[in-house]
């Protein structure tokens, strides 16, 4: 591909992902918004990830994009050339299957909520795990606000090691504000502490990075456990707190699967303390046991409860996933709000 097309390619996903943040970036909480906001305008302009903003210019180019979203909102997705050949944007297996000879890769598809997300960058690697494809990224040529550091579809894992930097570097940067006790401080002092930011984040981004492709593996190890009708249910649901709830069950059942195992059985003490700073929400709500487990590890150091914790998630989060399914087969137009009375109840799926 010559650097024409190449350039052409790249215009159409940026264009792209400018019409899914002008359709949808507003729909973000607010707090989520800002966030996403500030990380791509570091993107844009190039900052190190460990370089924080300046205010005012940030507070001017928000302004200046809400603005640039108007003349996006209404134009339909385009195809995106490769060559010339044009592509469907959610056909990641043929846009991938012509950008892997360019030392390419691309992610296109439906996020949280229904939001398009896409992403195009260079390509790292290839590789198949556990029977599952892995492509990972690295500089991004083309992006949209939400910059997911790993996802699976249709049976390929990404990871995208530019916005898994970006991501560390804001955990960090957030926690170093006030310097908080709990998991994340334990996971940063464990890394070797944050007075060298850049070498703190190298070694976790390395790290990191191979328990988020765990996650996915996990996410992969489910799909024949739930089933095609899983995604059928998912997408059919509206109610944002039944769709949380619905992501949670599938996502401790895959870090039951894959990512809590491969930490216990590597001893990856680091990861295993930044795991459970990063486990809220309903995940953390729903699965009180791991939560116990993990602070009496925290205080004598046996890990023998928190694997037996583990094994019983595994049983337990696919019995519950199933009950979720039977329950949307029972009725489907009802199900929604039965399940959402479920959330007020956490004892009902808890371990």
């Amino acid at each position: 591909m010559s650097m024409r097309e190449l350039q052409k390619t790249i215009e159409a996903v940026q264009n792209n992902c400018h019409i899914a943040d002008a359709r949808h970036a507003r729909e973000m909480s607010m707090c989520n918004y800002l966030l996403g906001m500030r990380e791509l305008y570091i993107w844009e302009h190039e900052f190190p990830p460990s370089r924080p903003p300046v205010k005012e210019h940030l507070s001017r180019w928000l302004t200046q994009r809400e603005m640039f979203w108007e003349d996006y909102e209404e134009r339909d997705y385009q195809p995106i050339p490769i060559g010339n050949v044009l592509f469907d944007p959610f056909d990641i297996h043929g846009i991938n299957q012509l950008l892997e000879q360019n030392g390419m890769v691309y992610g296109g598809g439906l996020g949280r909520w229904g939001k398009p997300n896409f992403f195009l960058g260079q390509l790292l690697r290839s590789e198949t795990i556990q029977g599952v494809t892995l492509r990972v990224a690295g500089c991004e040529y083309a992006r949209d606000i939400n910059s997911v550091p790993a996802a699976y579809r249709d049976g390929v894992m990404f990871l995208r090691t530019d916005a898994v930097q970006r991501w560390l570097a804001e955990k960090v940067e957030i926690w170093s504000a006030q310097e908080a006790d709990g998991a994340l401080k334990m996971a940063v002092a464990c890394y070797g502490g944050h007075e060298d930011k850049d070498r703190l984040l190298s070694r976790m981004v390395q790290q990191e990075s191979e328990i988020l492709i765990r996650h996915e593996i996990g996410e992969a190890m489910a799909d024949p456990l739930l089933g095609p009708e899983w995604r059928d249910m998912l997408h059919s649901f509206s109610n944002r707190r039944v769709i949380t709830l619905v992501r949670s069950v599938r996502d401790n059942l895959a870090d039951c699967l894959s990512t809590l195992p491969y930490l216990l059985e590597n001893r990856l003490t680091c990861s295993l303390h930044f795991y459970f700073s990063n486990l809220d929400g309903l995940r953390r709500i729903l699965f009180p046991s791991l939560v116990s487990a993990y602070e009496h590890w925290c205080v004598t150091g046996d890990v023998a409860f928190l694997g037996q914790v583990i094994l019983q998630g595994q049983i337990h989060w696919q019995q519950a996933g199933r009950r979720l399914l039977a329950q949307w087969h029972t009725d489907p137009v009802a199900a929604q709000s039965i399940i959402d009375q479920w959330i007020e109840q956490p004892v009902e799926i808890s371990m």
